[in-house]
């Protein structure tokens, strides 16, 4: 099992607030050496030098020689000064990614020294898609050109030119099948024009089309213990680290209370993070918050495909991405201005890696929330035992949800003493189950029995 951070008391010291500004990371110009993180299982950084033509600052991703071929780091602070400079190898090259920022590095190297793993294989986890790293390839589109609205000589103004040049009047680049959508006309129609000089060719750099969540739609009505809850939870958005444990009975509307803090943090501009255990099978989630925000959420999880997973690292490095719903792995996606973390079930075993670097991703959200200087939420019905021992020692504040949502009843629950009330002669089921089943099904109901049998096992 992995360690808990209650071990660590410094990570509840009072936080110093969030360090995403590199004003106090100086840069290294022509003449220094820097050390360089490699996404590789390696003991620590590499010392290369700066060329003339190039300023590194702790943070850069750079293209380095490693061996025979060029690899991606990222510049991590001093070099380690034990390579002769006549063997020193020199930085190939700054790549156009943002910057890493200091808290989800200091988070790289917290994470690699309390899992004894070593630090490159812990930021191969922040850079898990490597070809996210190197600039999109343009794409070919279209604009109207100087003189578009002129008519040329041979080329007879159809109706569907025309729709054509009216949908590029508003001077959007756009792609030739995007403009043919638009117009309504095929795209032999746009070839057309462009070769007759009407559209010109322009390069668009392509981008992930994000919807931004509406912060200030109106949600459900909350109950009052909700309403308390939602209050203290959205109120420590910007005030710095603090842990919530969210504590409500199944059906409580725990989700709709973390739906307010995020809508705090919307408004503040920042970024979400909310962390599921199975976030393939979480279709009803995904639907409520739809109706909260009015858009779905960005995903992060193995079903995605490699070119999905490229342009929400992108997204998310850019800022773009304002809420990402993702399993235990979106914990380390480059977030710049994260704002609030939610771990929901934070009890599920699911939330455990068990190969490569091994962790527990609710136990690294609280880490990453202290280094970043935010709140964290964690929400469950039944608390794990670290995360009950942490509420009952005060780290952690707890808020309670004692009822169902609008006055839901739990089901009743009995137990049938096979002893006393067992089944009759060639039959397994007890009479009171036999007609429970019968009275739900005449009711047209359904009903659902486990049988305590794996294959061939009682």
């Amino acid at each position: 099992m992995v360690p808990s951070p209650t071990k660590l008391p410094d990570l509840f010291d009072p936080p110093s607030g969030p360090e995403t500004e590199r004003a106090d990371e100086p840069a290294a110009r022509s003449g220094a050496r820097v050390g360089v993180l490699l996404p590789l299982p390696l003991k620590g950084v590499y010392d290369y030098a700066v060329p003339a033509d190039l300023s590194l600052a702790p943070g850069d991703v750079v293209a380095v020689p490693f061996g025979p071929r060029t690899v991606h780091g990222v510049v991590w602070g001093d070099a380690r000064g034990d390579v002769d400079d006549k063997k020193l190898k020199a930085v190939s090259g700054k790549l156009a990614a943002r910057p890493l920022a200091k808290p989800l590095r200091e988070f790289v190297d917290w994470v690699a020294g309390y899992t004894i793993s070593s630090p490159g294989s812990v930021l191969r986890l922040v850079m898990s898609v490597p070809e996210a790293l190197e600039p999109p390839k343009p794409l070919a589109g279209f604009v109207l050109a100087a003189d578009g609205g002129r008519e040329p000589s041979g080329l007879r103004m159809t109706p569907a030119r025309k729709k054509v040049l009216a949908a590029a009047a508003d001077m959007v680049p756009r792609t030739g099948p995007d403009l043919a959508r638009k117009s309504g006309v095929g795209t032999s129609v746009i070839r057309g024009l462009a070769d007759a000089g009407l559209l010109q060719a322009v390069e668009i750099l392509p981008g992930a089309d994000v919807p931004a969540p509406d912060a200030n739609r109106a949600g459900p009505t909350l109950s009052e213990d909700q309403t308390v809850a939602a209050a203290a939870i959205a109120g420590s958005v910007g005030a710095g680290f603090a842990v919530h444990l969210l504590d409500g009975v199944t059906g409580s509307g725990k989700t709709e209370v973390y739906f307010e803090a995020a809508a705090a943090a919307l408004r503040r501009g920042q970024q979400v993070l909310v962390m599921l255990p199975e976030i393939a099978l979480s279709a009803q989630w995904l639907k409520r918050f739809e109706d909260r925000f009015g858009v779905p959420p960005a995903e992060w999880h193995s079903d995605l495909t490699r070119a999905q997973r490229r342009e929400t690292w992108r997204a998310v490095a850019a800022g773009d991405v304002k809420v990402l719903v993702g399993a235990r792995s979106a914990l380390f996606l480059p977030f710049p201005d994260l704002g609030l973390i939610v771990v929901d079930e934070e009890h599920e075993a699911a939330y455990k890696q068990e190969e490569g670097v091994i962790y527990h991703a609710r136990d690294m959200a609280v880490v990453r929330a202290r280094l970043t200087g935010i709140p964290v939420v964690l929400a469950t019905a039944t608390p794990s035992l670290e995360t009950q021992l942490n509420a009952d020692a005060g780290r952690y504040a707890r808020e309670v949800l004692t009822a169902r949502h609008a006055g839901a009843a739990l089901p009743e629950i009995g137990i049938i003493d096979m002893r006393a009330d067992g089944p009759a002669g060639q039959q397994w089921l007890s009479e009171r189950l036999s007609t429970a089943l019968r009275e739900t099904v005449a009711a047209g109901e359904q009903a659902m029995l486990y049988l305590n049998r794996r294959g061939y096992a009682p």
